[in-house]
């Protein structure tokens, strides 16, 4: 989930929800955006050095609400002020930024902890760089359409709920394929409602509101900015609070690197960190944000003052990332425990 990835501001308006959930939308703009946040082109990936003496990172990473420090930063020149050149490209998915990491087209990726974690525990050789997004109440949910009749979440059973499509975790139709259907099966165990009785329907993002609009599906289970679109375009209302309770505070993305590019690039790295570690309390408060993702990512102005947004962290919370990893083990999407404290970067 990269909670909150925006369509271009001609999107927002006229047609619901663009690109993928929480991590896509147009690639043409994402990639024209992120070159030009970046000041640099696309050509080269890899740590070296530039003409200008600056260390070059190349990062995957799609602009949203969850990654809007990195945007800020390099609007800013705080990268360069750490002695970097963050160039930041968009690979597409969380599956295709993994590859990116292990086969050096990238040296970091911005990305959910599900994903990423469920790719450590089948490949190894990821490590945390820094922690980027935690969810608070309302980022994350469960819609339903006004006149539903369903308005608790016992009568969720035997209806289907439509969801983002799954990236780095392969679609089943019996355990969560991504960190949205993860928290919300949590959420709905909670509530007394057996998760296997819910059919869980994946399709494109930008078809999610204009399905539960005609009934296609019951539900639909989305994150900001879709949230306050669904409730605003048609009056959806919010059944399920996915972060909520035992998910409250749910760490949902962050920063990762390859153990081999760690190796050879540690100061790169605590550099890049030391530099979001700046930039996240300033984005704490509001204002930053709701600037770039209206200035950067194409989101028209009243949607980024309404929208709501979670808590950018400074620092790794192994207890946190931890309760993510659990709960894949806890309901099968990995079948051994995965030990995040293993997973922090740590400079030499």
């Amino acid at each position: 989930m990269r909670p909150g990835v925006f369509p271009v501001a001609s999107q927002v308006q006229d047609r619901p929800g663009a690109g993928r959930s929480r991590t896509i939308f147009s690639t043409v703009f994402g990639l024209a955006v992120v070159l030009l946040a970046a000041g640099c082109s696309a050509a080269g990936t890899g740590s070296s050095a530039s003409a200008d003496g600056l260390t070059t990172l190349t990062v995957a990473a799609v602009p949203g609400i969850d990654d809007a420090p990195l945007f800020i930063a390099a609007n800013d020149g705080q990268f360069a002020a750490e002695g970097l050149r963050v160039q930041i490209r968009d690979y597409g998915s969380a599956s295709s930024e993994i590859m990116a990491l292990k086969t050096g087209h990238a040296d970091v990726a911005a990305g959910d902890y599900a994903d990423f974690l469920y790719a450590q525990y089948h490949q190894k050789g990821l490590l945390v760089v820094a922690e980027g997004y935690d969810a608070v109440s309302g980022v994350m949910g469960v819609l339903v359409s006004q006149g539903s009749g369903i308005t608790t979440p016992k009568r969720l059973a035997g209806k289907t709920i439509g969801t983002p499509e799954p990236q780095g975790i392969p679609y089943s139709a019996s355990i969560p394929y991504s960190l949205e259907t993860l928290a919300t099966q949590s959420v709905l165990q909670d509530d007394g409602v057996n998760p296997a009785s819910v059919k869980w329907k994946p399709m494109p993002t930008p078809d999610l509101i204009s399905a539960l609009s005609s009934h296609k599906v019951a539900a639909i289970l989305v994150s900001e900015p879709y949230i306050y679109r669904a409730e605003s375009e048609i009056g959806a209302s919010e059944l399920v609070d996915s972060v909520s309770g035992t998910t409250a505070n749910l760490p949902l993305s962050g920063y990762f690197t390859s153990t081999s590019f760690a190796r050879t690039h540690a100061s790169a790295l605590d550099a890049f960190r030391a530099t979001l570690q700046k930039v996240q309390p300033v984005a704490n408060k509001g204002a930053a944000v709701r600037s770039t993702i209206t200035r950067s990512v194409g989101m028209n102005a009243q949607t980024a003052a309404l929208v709501t947004i979670g808590d950018y962290q400074t620092a790794p919370d192994v207890n946190g990332l931890q309760r993510v990893a659990d709960l894949l083990v806890n309901f099968g999407v990995i079948a051994t425990p995965l030990h995040v404290q293993n997973m922090i970067f740590r400079e030499p």
